[in-house]
Formats: structure tokens, C-alpha cells, sequence
């Protein structure tokens, strides 16, 4: 969606609600497609002290599998952006964000907050306690029988020491 803010840098508007829903399921994320549902958008851009910023409110649905254990987990997310606006820069400021020709395309600047703003580690919850390294049991499940202190082969030499 491109948001036209000319009426707003140039005082004829105070404010310019908006609200639509962005597809993000086509977005590959370590090899699956999490976004399950639309993004819904909806905030408005306001012209304030000679300023211009834009506030934005998201809801999705993100699914994606455990990084611990793999079990595949389904999340309601819901993300605040607000962003100071600014027609043109004399130099690179983080602070700002550019809008040449008065349109500002808030579909690529979303999909940027939304995707670095998600967890780097995504987990079924936070006490997950992940896969048994032998056998691959899920332990959340129970204990898994396996010897509870796997000794590292490199060091299995030492062992017979002990004996």
C-alpha cells in the first residue's frame, strides 16, 4: 500500500487514517511459509510540529516448528511501530525514514518491522526442554530411559583410566 503524506508535509491535512491487511504468506522463513494469516494493519499518519510520523498497530498468526523439540506451535503476535517521516535527507539518519516523491510504501516497511522484531528463537514454550540427543525422544513427553550422562566419545579413553 503506498500512503500519499504530501497533504500532510505540506499542512493541508492534520492526519490520514488507514487500515488493510497485508499478505505475507508467500515469506520463506527457514524453509516454511509461518505467516498463516494476514497482517492486519491499521494506524494513521499525523502531522505534528513540522513533523510527520506514522503509528502502526499488527496482529498475525505465525506458525513454525519448535527450535527446540520441532513440535509445530502456533502464535497470535501483535507489534507497535511508530516512525518519524521526512521528505528528503541531507545525510543517512537511522531516525528517519525517507519519503521521496511524498509517498511513503508502507507494505516493504511493515514486512522490515514485522520481521525484525519476531523472536530469533522461536520455542513451544519457554521451559521447552527439547529432544533427547540420543534418541531423539521429545522430552517434554517424560524421560526417555536413555543414560542420563552420555559420555563424550573422545574422552571414553580417560574412562578406562578409572576403572
Amino acid at each position: 500500500m503506498l500512503l500519499d503524506v504530501k497533504s500532510l508535509f505540506s499542512g493541508e491535512a492534520r492526519e490520514i487514517p488507514f487500515s488493510y491487511e497485508l499478505d505475507l504468506s508467500e515469506t520463506r522463513m527457514n524453509g516454511g511459509r509461518p505467516f498463516v494469516t494476514p497482517v492486519a494493519a491499521e494506524g494513521r499518519a499525523v502531522c505534528s510540529a513540522g513533523s510527520v510520523q506514522v503509528e502502526v498497530s499488527v496482529s498475525f498468526d505465525f506458525q513454525a516448528p519448535c527450535d527446540r523439540c520441532a513440535v509445530l506451535t502456533r502464535r497470535r503476535y501483535v507489534y507497535q511501530f511508530s516512525h518519524v517521516l521526512a521528505p528528503s535527507l541531507e545525510q543517512e539518519e537511522d531516525d528517519y525514514i525517507p519519503v521521496e516523491d511524498y509517498k511513503l510504501d508502507l507494505d516493504e516497511l511493515l514486512r522490515s518491522d514485522i520481521l525484525l522484531e519476531l523472536p530469533y528463537k522461536f520455542l513451544c514454550r519457554e521451559e521447552c526442554k527439547g529432544l533427547c540427543p540420543s534418541c531423539g525422544k521429545n522430552l517434554n513427553e517424560g524421560p526417555c530411559g536413555c543414560h542420563s550422562r552420555q559420555v563424550d566419545p573422545r574422552l571414553e579413553v580417560l574412562k578406562k583410566l578409572i576403572n
